[in-house]
């Protein structure tokens, strides 16, 4: 109990900080006549990380509530956390966060993040096995990779980032795995998945790919 109360401490602590003090950089930067390009330097030296980043988003959530109550809705998504946690693990994912029916979760190699969304839709399919169509787990997922800002261990900012949410939460649909063409590239050759161009890309990168992993 005393390790969890100190571990959870640490990370409030070391999120506090490092916003404060991009907090300073940020309101630094507005001021009349500031050196932007050297407070942007600062900035990136800072917080700046290589990460692949992983947006979730649970198909016909919003339509299902209203047919069939929060409640219910409540329950897969505890399911859904439930059976896809052990995959994040194994892939060495950090689920930063989850709010409503999507998770965003960081993962260090591309191939891993790759590799763990292709075990989560497995997952969810198997899940589904002789339940009902609106007990089913329909999992959408947008992927993204490259440099971008590590606030502690909550928050991360840059257009790989945007590009990765508007793919999973916005553009997927079930069963789909998104890609940018920043993820794609970092993936290389693999025999994970092969990757057909998107019809639509968001605005901020420089395309977009489904992979196709069956």
């Amino acid at each position: 109990m005393l390790q969890h109360v100190l571990l959870s401490s640490s990370r409030a602590v070391t999120y506090s900080a490092a916003a404060e003090r991009l907090q300073k950089l940020v309101a630094a930067r507005a001021q009349k006549g500031a050196d932007r390009d050297a407070i942007d330097q600062r900035i990136w030296e800072l917080f700046g990380e290589d990460w692949a980043v992983m947006f979730t988003d649970l198909s016909g959530f919003s339509r299902g509530v209203e047919k069939f109550g929060i409640t219910h809705f409540l329950q897969i998504i505890f399911e859904s956390l439930r059976i896809f946690a052990p995959h994040i693990e194994e892939h060495g994912g950090v689920l930063l966060k989850v709010e409503g029916d999507s998770m965003m979760v960081l993962f260090r190699e591309a191939k891993s993040a790759l590799a763990c969304a292709i075990a989560m839709q497995r997952a969810a399919r198997e899940y589904n096995k002789d339940r009902s169509p609106e007990e089913q787990i329909l999992l959408c997922v947008g992927l993204g990779h490259g440099r971008m800002l590590r606030i502690g261990e909550m928050d991360v900012y840059g257009a790989e980032v945007n590009g990765a949410s508007k793919l999973g939460e916005d553009l997927a649909g079930a069963w789909e795995i998104l890609v940018t063409d920043g993820f794609k590239k970092a993936v290389g050759e693999t025999a994970l998945a092969k990757f057909k161009k998107a019809k639509e890309a968001p605005a901020g990168v420089n395309g977009a790919h489904k992979a196709v992993w069956e």
